[in-house]
C-alpha cells in the first residue's frame, strides 16, 4: 500500500510538473502579444513604426506625457517647456542627466543633419532668433516628441513651420555618456557606509 501510495504521489507531481512546462510557453507567448499589442497601439498614435529594437520605455515615456500643458520653465505635469520635458525624459529613458537649456544640451551632442536621425536623438530648432531655442527627441519616422506651445506633443519634421526652423540634430556625446557613468559610481561609493 505504501509503494501504491508514493507511485501515486510521483504520478501526480510529473503531472503538476508537466503542466507546468506546457503553461511556462504560453506566458511567454502572451507576454509576447501583448508586448506587439502595445507597439501597435503606439505606432498607430504616435505615427512611427516600431520595430522589434524600439524602445518601448521612450514611446511609453512619451505616451503618458501627452497632453501635459506646457509652460515656460515648467518642469512639472503641471506645465513644462521643451528642455525640461527632454531633460526628464533622458533621465528616465536613457538614465542620463542632462543640462537645462537646448543650447546647453547642443553643446553635449555630435551635430547630425536630418538623414542620419535615429531613435532617441535630440533634434534643435532656431526659431525666431538666431540661437538653438527648441528642442525635442526624434522618434523615427521624421516624428518627434516635444513640449510645444499646445503641450507635449508628437509632431513631424517635414511640417511647414518645423521645416523652417529647424537646425540640426544631436546624438549624445559618449564623453557625457561616460562621465555620467563615472560620476553615478562615484555617488554609490560615496554612499556606502565606512567600515
Amino acid at each position: 500500500m505504501k509503494k501504491f501510495t508514493i507511485a501515486i504521489a510521483l504520478f501526480l507531481s510529473v503531472l503538476a510538473a508537466q503542466a507546468q512546462t506546457k503553461n511556462v510557453p504560453n506566458q511567454a507567448s502572451d507576454n509576447e502579444e501583448q508586448e506587439s499589442l502595445a507597439k501597435d497601439y503606439l505606432s498607430q498614435i504616435m505615427g512611427v513604426a516600431m520595430s522589434a529594437t524600439s524602445n518601448m520605455k521612450l514611446f511609453h515615456f512619451v505616451y503618458d506625457w501627452i497632453g501635459t500643458p506646457y509652460r515656460f520653465g515648467g518642469s512639472s505635469r503641471k506645465g513644462i517647456d521643451c528642455s525640461a520635458f527632454t531633460k526628464q525624459l533622458y533621465s528616465d529613458v536613457f538614465n542620463l542627466s542632462l543640462r537645462r537649456s537646448s543650447r546647453d544640451m547642443f553643446s553635449m551632442v555630435n551635430p547630425i543633419s536630418k538623414d542620419d536621425l535615429k531613435e532617441g536623438d535630440l533634434v534643435f530648432f532656431k526659431i525666431h532668433s538666431r540661437k538653438i531655442s527648441h528642442v525635442g527627441i526624434y522618434l523615427g519616422n521624421n516624428r518627434f516628441a516635444h513640449a510645444s506651445s499646445r503641450g507635449v506633443a508628437i509632431s513631424n519634421l517635414d511640417e511647414a513651420y518645423y521645416k523652417r526652423y529647424f537646425y540640426k540634430g544631436g546624438r549624445i556625446l559618449e564623453s557625457f555618456k561616460d562621465e555620467f557613468s563615472s560620476s553615478k559610481s562615484s555617488e554609490k561609493f560615496e554612499e556606502e557606509p565606512a567600515d
